[in-house]
């Protein structure tokens, strides 16, 4: 005969319950609960779209980075172009421009 719950008590996702008969029994054993649903199985269709995706990311960050180190390095250069060139040029107006006129 079930008992109902106590007053003022919500029951939530508890353990599956065990008769107090079966309990009475046990007499200090253990016992061991068996579910009787299967696992769910997951085929490599349910793990392979996060490890593509997954992927995909991880390509397009290394995209973005060698994309940003290309910009980088062809801004160096030609700014180290543009000083190798402009270096003569400049020495030679800071001298005339710096040079004393005693």
């Amino acid at each position: 005969m079930r008992q109902p719950p106590p007053p003022n008590v919500t029951l939530g996702p508890l353990a599956p319950h065990i008769p107090a008969d079966l309990y009475r029994q046990a007499d200090g054993r253990p016992f061991v609960i068996v579910q009787a649903a299967p696992a769910p199985e997951r085929t490599a269709r349910v793990y392979a779209r996060p490890v593509f995706i997954g992927l995909a990311v991880a390509f397009g960050l290394m995209g973005m980075a060698a994309a940003a180190l290309a910009l980088f390095e062809f801004a160096v250069r030609t700014a180290a172009v543009v000083g190798s060139l402009t270096g003569p040029i400049g020495v030679g107006l800071s001298l005339k421009l710096f040079h004393s006129k005693k």
